[in-house]
């Protein structure tokens, strides 16, 4: 019963089997059962030959239960099996090697043989699901039937041994989750008879709502942004801190120096007075920025530029705050003695320093605008009403302006008359087609290192580090 029992055939459990019994199916060029055939290159591979619980080579083609809910399509084994080879790279990483990959499959196959590119989301909750951290999938269709009972003792077990899921598919696995111990195959020289379960009892088991842990009663459809609710309760949180009498407040505080609360959208300052603060880069909230909170991380810290709606920074896409680390190695000025070495006020600049990026000041206290050093915008007036500096020749005095506009662009009049506060960065445009590969991508490191070379200039400038 064990050669056709859907259990020990579906791609997706023979590959979690595989993953929690630490032996990774073989890659091979034939659909025979052994290993002879194998090799590390997916656009060559055919096959997965797995050893156990039973030998079996499953097409790299096979569609698995996986449906990605962008092309509502199930995606075949080969994508999977990148996915999970892929698991601890960045995201322009996975998606070069997935572009590299359907490259080579062209070459080999046409367009017929695609790696599909899994956005952040479904990524991450197939990742959890093999390793097994997690019971359920949102994208994961059930097996029906006696498959579906040996699909949730593969979940309990961990591993599905061949024989065991021949006793899942009768009933008894429920009694082996259960009682600790499985039963052994009816079939075998010497083992004992499977134990038989009522057929009333059966029919209660197949009733029964699984209700899970609590990593899945936890796992929403869709991440929730609870932002709003933490800004409401941080003006409470302020009050109370000022409050005589008030556990934890101190006569003589003013409002102005409480400590914002870690929802106020800005991280705690430090409480040592002889710490640096971090400073701030402000974005610019404007839809039409070709840089905002969604893709700033892989632009200013990794060095490559992709589009701020592309579908593989979706999780990013909410949040309104960012921590990006920078080691600033700039020397003090000679020709201005009291801007010190920008790493550090005791000379430690291998130090990384702290930059927090935020897209608007809703939450911004007064001391804050003393650690403003850049404003990216896309000189649109408007970004600015709420400044402590509405005037852009004035607030450009005091922090470094930043346009990112696209190779062939011309720069606003209105930029320009801004004067040298303002430093224009053009980038390549986007090619979908070829992605971090597309031409003039390999600038974009260029370019980043150019926008915090004017960063750290100005910083300079301005005395930011000295004592």
């Amino acid at each position: 019963m064990s050669a056709v029992d859907p259990a020990l055939q579906d791609p997706l459990l023979s590959l979690r089997r595989a993953i929690a019994a630490g032996s990774l199916p073989t890659a091979t060029t034939s659909s025979e059962l052994s290993s002879d055939h194998a090799t590390e290159d997916l656009a060559q591979a055919t096959h997965l030959f797995f050893s156990q619980p039973v030998p079996q080579s499953i097409a790299l083609t096979t569609p698995t239960r996986f449906v990605s809910a962008s092309t509502s399509t199930p995606v075949d084994l080969r994508s999977i099996f990148f996915a999970w080879q892929k698991k601890d790279v960045a995201i322009p990483d996975y998606i070069a090697s997935a572009q590299e990959l359907n490259e080579a499959l062209k070459q080999k196959e046409g367009d017929e043989a695609q790696v599909q590119n899994l956005v952040f989301v479904e990524r991450l909750d197939l990742i959890t699901w093999l390793e097994g951290a997690s019971d359920e999938s949102e994208y994961i269709k059930p097996l029906e039937g006696a498959a579906a009972a040996a699909e949730a003792a593969a979940a309990v077990a961990g591993t599905i041994q061949s024989d065991a899921a021949a006793g899942i598919a009768s009933g008894a696995a429920r009694a082996s989750a259960q009682g600790g111990a499985g039963a052994a195959p009816t079939g075998a020289q010497g083992s004992r008879a499977q134990k038989q379960i009522d057929p009333r009892l059966q029919e209660i088991y197949n009733g029964e709502r699984k209700t899970g842990d609590r990593n899945t009663v936890l796992h929403g459809i869709k991440p929730t942004d609870f932002s709003h609710i933490r800004k409401s309760a941080e003006v409470f949180h302020d009050k109370n801190r000022n409050r005589p009498g008030q556990q934890g407040a101190k006569p003589g505080v003013k409002s102005s120096s409480v400590v914002p609360a870690p929802s106020a959208g800005l991280p705690l300052p430090s409480r040592k007075s002889n710490s640096r603060p971090d400073p701030i880069i402000l974005l610019s909230p404007s839809a039409s920025s070709p840089i905002r909170m969604s893709n700033i991380k892989s632009f200013l810290g990794e060095g490559v530029y992709v589009p701020p709606d592309h579908p593989t920074l979706s999780m990013s896409t909410d949040a309104n705050f960012m921590e990006i680390k920078r080691t600033l190695n700039l020397k003090a000025d000679p020709s201005n003695p009291s801007a010190g070495s920008i790493g550090s006020q005791v000379g430690r600049s291998s130090k990384p320093t702290k930059f927090i990026l935020v897209d608007g000041t809703t939450n911004f206290k007064p001391e804050y605008w003393s650690r403003l050093v850049a404003v990216f915008t896309t000189g649109q007036t408007w970004q600015f009403k709420s400044y402590k500096w509405s005037s852009p020749p004035e607030l450009f005095k005091h922090a470094q302006g930043i346009f990112v506009k696209f190779r062939g662009e011309d720069t606003p009049e209105a930029v320009t008359s801004w004067g040298s506060g303002v430093a224009s960065f053009p980038i390549a445009r986007w090619d979908d087609k070829l992605g971090v590969n597309g031409p003039g991508r390999w600038k974009d490191q260029e370019v980043v290192e150019s926008i915090w070379m004017a960063i750290e200039e100005s910083m300079k400038l301005r005395g930011w580090g000295s004592k």
